[in-house]
């Protein structure tokens, strides 16, 4: 049948900018069977060969239109027809090739047209390649109400350029987004072609030049003009002749390089591009702590770098007498911690220094060409008086009787007792635990025994003296292993202690038949909620520990919280090593509210004690800034930290991270505690790897009854992340927390990608309320994506638990076979599809009704010739693959390639019941 022709040329209100438009308009929605056309003129192509349709246009919401149900649509096709000249004004639609279906992202109604201001949607569409001179555009309206602004043609090309002597004529991209189009330079005059090196360059499809080869050169005789005065170039590569750069001059032509101004130098490794530089000037605030014979220096940076970003620092100690200006260098004696030059950071620590003695200290900053300088050193100076020393080492320590749990050591006085020793300390600690976890023992002698350790272990010991000034350092360490346990003994302990244990059971039992048990064992620690707290601040000094604000110290700022910014700084404990730390801290200004809120984290991840839940070191809330200090974890969030590595890790070591993850949940949930937010952006990872859940902000407590939910009152709520019944009734259950936990096994096999890409929440909610999941991402073995679909079942009494989720992940480590086959723990089936429309692959008997059910079948050509003639065959093709085929627009290689994906799940699944594909 002849087309409609219902498309009007108006005057349509204002655009964006409130300019008076005219456009093309078609709004036939009350009548059925709409075929409403609109043909461009002829457009000659000239050299290109792919084309971009630039579309801008507006259209009405069919739901503001009353009566026009199933008449009414909100899309309309855009199509193409290649001819090498005009062919008249007749439309036959079997001429035409669909390019695509085209919607809008915005559509307006009755009320925004009270407004004539029209809200434009803006479409791209790419054709090509094209072997004719030229081409026609069509638009079909099948009955919607939509007004066409504008439509722009255009096509990409590389302009001219001069590169290596050689001139490159503009250039039309190729007819492939991947492909390059190479193009021989001409030199230009009185240049030439390097031997064997023609000038070539590259011009990409998005019209840039790239990779250029070869270059042309000088002909004999011939040399570019000379630089002027205040000009330089430093090789004969350079087409050009640059400035001379800050605080250098030139008063010649033809200079390959500028002078530095008085005052200002280069260093060797400098290039003649860099500008000059000088010294630095002298470090600021320089302050001291003495302790007996150790001083610790610090300061402040200079306030002139001398231009440069190499700046470090170096110590010049001197010892002095009584007398003035009677000083010595300090000599190998003295030792520097970090070191003594080449300080990055502005702190040092001088030790071993004499008893009752001057001495003075120079800082000095110096950079690149400080060694240069012949003016003045600048530094900064501080003259100090050393007290009495501690004593020196205890450096023989003799073992004299070994026993089981027992052993005696005697040791001889330190050469260097540097005052009255009053008593020893014995360090000591198994060798396996190395300095981690120790325990001391006094004694005011030069012996000591020590007791209560295990047989047959090997023990570490070290001593120090104690005298008025102070402990000194530890001696060397002693190994000593302990000896076996007699098994004599082993035996009768265990033969009388179980003797006791049965003599309880039976009375036990015999108590239990007569009377009902009153007492019930305690279980699992159960979490408590801070929020039942009349006074929070009771919360979190019960569940954290407070931390002296001296003891922190704040190093650089890593992101920024909800409540203030995240640090991260060493923290360092009385009678302890210091160690890294995160800090979060509570933002100046801020409300008793934002407080509490901010304190009752720390409440929460104060009850916690587990290997993959992250460990609060403790809270400061009697100083500024009010900190919460957690331990520092390397590789921060999990999310960031694979993306930045993506496809850098084996399956077994993904695997790995999910069980840390689950294993963290399971104890979670064992104490009866809701996360509420478990994301891959919520698990931080440390430099060995290990995972740990974090982020207790959304969470709540639930009841002692395992079925029992947490409902909330609003709030916003992470939809990618959250189960069916959480989205609808705001019901949060540990079977929630699994749903979440699934998608965290999505995030942490695609390396993490975004949960459902770019759909729209709304998008989001609707596919899951249909049935339809997450399909496997590439390379993910079937019984990783069977476990996710297990967690994301409809009903939640369906999803596995967390301690069943561990025992999988555990097997699947074990024995890494399991990884091929779907082992899950539930039986429903679940569709992982996100296209309602998505048939079943395992029906078709040809790849050209596979395309034509996923209405792809303009490349069922494409297919045939590359020699896909079965869909075992489609089901192993790659990204790679289908980009070869010349399928070059973006939206439909991931459509292929999505629907091959689920093509593999499904013969997967087929496989795994038996049936034979």
């Amino acid at each position: 049948p002849r087309p409609n022709i219902h498309w009007n040329c108006l005057p349509s209100g204002l655009d964006e900018n409130y300019t008076p438009i005219r456009t093309y308009q078609v709004c036939q929605v009350m009548e059925p069977n709409q075929n409403n056309w609109l043909r461009t003129s002829w457009i000659e192509k000239g050299d290109a060969q792919r084309i971009f349709v630039e579309l801008k246009f507006t259209l009405r919401d069919c739901n503001s239109l009353p009566g026009v149900v199933g008449t009414c649509k909100e899309t309309f096709n855009l199509y193409y027809q290649e001819t090498d000249s005009e062919v008249g004004r007749n439309i036959r639609e079997n001429q035409y090739v669909k390019i695509d279906t085209i919607a809008a992202d915005e559509s307006f109604t009755q009320g925004d047209l009270g407004e004539r201001k029209m809200k434009l949607n803006t479409e791209v569409r790419i054709i090509g390649p094209l072997s004719r001179r030229g081409f026609y555009l069509a638009f079909q309206d099948v009955g919607a109400c939509i007004a066409l602004v504008s439509v722009k043609v255009y096509y990409k090309k590389c302009w001219s350029i001069i590169e290596n002597l050689a001139t490159f004529p503009d250039t039309v991209t190729g007819s492939e987004f991947s492909s390059l189009v190479e193009v021989e330079g001409t030199c230009v005059s009185d240049a030439e072609e390097e031997a064997d090196n023609s000038p070539k360059m590259h011009c990409s499809a998005e019209g840039e030049w790239l990779v250029p080869i070869g270059k042309c050169i000088c002909k004999a005789g011939f040399h570019q003009k000379a630089c002027g005065r205040g000009f330089y170039k430093s090789s004969s590569q350079d087409l050009q002749c640059s400035r001379c750069p800050a605080h250098s001059y030139n008063d010649r032509e033809g200079s390959w390089r500028c002078d530095c101004e008085d005052g200002y130098y280069r260093a060797h490794s400098d290039p003649p591009s860099v500008a000059c530089t000088r010294p630095p000037s002298a470090p600021q605030n320089l302050v001291y702590n003495i302790n007996q014979t150790t001083v610790s220096l610090e300061w402040s940076p200079p306030a002139d770098t001398g231009g440069r970003n190499d700046v470090t620092y170096r110590i010049m100690c001197r010892r002095c007498s009584w007398e003035p200006e009677e000083c010595v260098a300090c000599g190998g004696n003295v030792g520097y911690s970090p070191q003594q030059a080449g300080l990055v950071d502005t702190y040092v620590s001088v030790v071993d220094l004499l008893a009752h003695a001057n001495y003075t200290f120079e800082v000095e900053a110096v950079n690149g060409v400080s060694d240069l300088s012949r003016t003045q050193r600048l530094f900064a100076a501080v003259s100090i008086a050393t007290s009495q020393a501690t004593p020196s080492q205890v450096s023989e320590v003799i073992k004299e009787r070994v026993q089981q749990r027992s052993i005696q050591l005697s040791w001889q006085e330190p050469e260097q007792p540097n005052g009255v020793i009053t008593e020893y300390e014995i360090k000591y600690y198994e060798k396996d635990q190395k300095d981690r976890i120790y325990s001391t023992v006094k004694s005011r002698s030069t012996s000591a025994t020590v007791n209560n350790l295990k047989p047959s272990t090997a023990y570490v010991f070290q001593i120090r003296a104690f005298t008025t000034a102070g402990y000194g350092t530890y001696g060397p360490r002693l190994e000593v292993t302990t000896k076996e346990e007699n098994p004599v003994i082993i035996i009768a302990v265990v033969a009388v202690a179980g003797t006791i244990i049965l003599v309880f059971m039976v009375f036990g039992f015999i108590i239990g038949r007569r009377y009902a048990l009153a007492v019930k064992f305690p279980g699992t620690k159960t979490y408590i909620d801070p929020e039942t707290y009349e006074d929070p601040n009771r919360a979190v000094h019960q569940f954290a520990k407070e931390l002296d604000a001296s003891c922190i110290k704040i190093e650089r700022v890593i992101g920024a919280g909800e409540f203030g910014e995240v640090c991260s700084g060493r923290m360092k404990l009385p009678g302890k090593r210091d160690m890294s730390v995160a800090i979060k801290t509570l933002k100046v200004g801020y409300s008793e509210k934002q407080r509490r809120d901010f304190l009752c984290e720390a409440s929460i991840m104060g009850q916690f004690d587990h290997p993959n839940v992250v460990h609060l070191e403790g809270v400061v809330t009697r100083g500024k800034p009010v900190m919460i200090v957690i331990e520092y974890m390397e590789n921060c969030s999990l999310d960031a930290f694979l993306r930045k590595h993506d496809g850098q890790f084996t399956v077994i070591q993904l695997v790995g991270m999910l069980r840390g993850i689950a294993a963290g949940m399971r104890y979670l949930s064992d104490m009866g505690y809701v996360h509420r937010d478990l994301a891959a952006r919520n698990v931080l990872v440390n430099s060995n790897l290990v995972c740990k859940v974090s982020d207790f902000g959304l969470s709540r407590v639930i009841d002692d009854d395992p079925e029992a939910v947490y409902t909330t009152t609003g709030g916003k709520i992470p939809v990618r992340w959250t189960a069916m019944e959480a989205i609808q009734y705001r019901k949060f259950t540990s079977a929630s927390d699994v749903w979440s936990y699934g998608i965290v096994m999505w995030e942490v096999m695609s390396y993490g990608e975004r949960p459902y890409w770019d759909m729209s929440n709304q998008d989001v909610i609707k596919a899951i309320e249909e049935g339809y999941r997450l399909p496997a991402p590439m390379d993910c073995p079937p019984g990783l994506h069977q476990l996710m679909l297990d967690c994301w079942q409809k009903d939640r009494a369906d999803r596995p638990k967390f301690d069943q989720i561990v025992g999988i992940l555990d097997k699947m480590i074990r024995n890494p076979n399991t990884l091929k086959t779907p082992v899950g723990t539930c039986t429903r089936p679940i569709s992982p599809l996100l296209d309602q429309s998505t048939p079943d692959f395992t029906t078709f008997r040809s790849v050209g009704e596979w395309l034509e059910a996923i209405k792809m079948e303009r490349y069922r050509d494409n297919f045939t010739a590359a020699g896909y003639s079965s869909l075992d065959s489609v089901a192993r093709m790659s990204i790679e693959d289908v980009m070869s085929l010349g399928i070059s627009l973006v939206g439909h290689q991931k459509k292929i390639m999505s629907s091959i994906q689920t093509m593999r799940a499904q013969m997967l699944h087929l496989h795994g019941t038996g049936i034979q594909v």
